[in-house]
């Protein structure tokens, strides 16, 4: 069996895994995972029971009970390059023996669903919409450091965005992955918008907002809005998808993003008071997940 060193894989002296402080015993199989810490309380809020609570950095994690089903809630900060942080420790967390340092013989499976904020970028999509990632598109080549990568992702897709949007090289190729079928019509169902979600690496530039840098494509947002594959168009950004979906695919997990569009860049429409609205968006995940 492969074995992983202490720098590979680094334990902390209490057992836990190193970033998240979380023991193997405190995880569930179901798992929300948000960005902003302070989401996990409103989580946490509708469990009936809570099990542990784990702070480090900008990783809460709180597991606990919702009618009959053990859940963790787990923030993972903004941005991909967290998100290659908290699912391979999460990963470690079931499928590695912490003893020993080698894979566990039988793979254990999770179930991770990501509620988070995103910006609309259709018609369709107004402030307040409930977005369900079908596919995410990478901007931020998290995956393409994988092998497998290719073998996953839809490489038919990837070759007609790059060819309308006339994609830079030096951006670094985007991938297109799909979510976790069964969990997007299970979660998602009718009460979302299914849609195509652009994962990207940064909030300004790489979202196509100009302050005080010019932009390497100034059209590039309009290129998105108006591209169509096989009928699906692209429907929101947001930040961490594309290496959730990516990452759990290769690892043999299920995974998908659901969002609440917070921003319409079609209609230059924006809501910051939108804290209360998504506590809908985590009602239906925690009864669906």
């Amino acid at each position: 069996m492969k074995y992983f060193a202490p720098s590979e894989l680094i334990i902390n002296a209490d057992g836990s895994v190193f970033h998240l402080h979380v023991r193997p015993e405190q995880l569930a199989h179901k798992i929300i995972l948000v960005g902003d810490p302070g989401r996990v309380d409103l989580i946490a809020q509708h469990f009936e029971s809570r099990e542990c609570e784990v702070q480090s950095r900008e990783f809460r994690t709180v597991t606990g009970s919702y009618r009959g089903k053990r859940i963790t809630a787990l923030s993972t900060g903004i941005g991909c390059d967290n998100i290659d942080i908290v699912m391979n420790e999460l990963d470690a967390l079931v499928n590695i023996d912490f003893a020993t340092r080698t894979e566990k013989p039988s793979l254990t499976s999770l179930e991770l669903v990501r509620i988070g904020t995103c910006g609309g970028l259709q018609p369709f999509t107004p402030v307040g919409t409930f977005i369900c990632s079908d596919k995410s598109i990478g901007f931020d080549g998290l995956l393409n450091f994988y092998a497998g990568r290719d073998r996953v992702c839809d490489l038919a897709f990837e070759e007609a965005f790059k060819k309308h949007m006339d994609w830079s090289p030096q951006k670094g190729a985007p991938y297109v992955i799909d979510n976790s079928p069964e969990l997007t019509a299970r979660v998602g169902g009718d009460a979302m918008v299914h849609g195509v979600t652009i994962a990207c690496g940064g909030f300004f530039g790489p979202q196509g907002r100009e302050l005080r840098i010019p932009l390497a494509d100034p059209h590039q947002n309009e290129k998105i809005m108006a591209f169509e594959y096989e009928g699906r168009r692209i429907t929101n950004f947001e930040m961490e998808g594309s290496a959730l979906a990516g990452l759990a695919t290769l690892l043999g997990h299920r995974a998908m993003t659901c969002c609440m569009v917070i921003a319409n860049r079609y209609a230059k429409e924006m809501n910051t008071e939108y804290k209360n609205t998504i506590d809908t968006l985590i009602e239906i995940v925690l009864d669906r997940i």
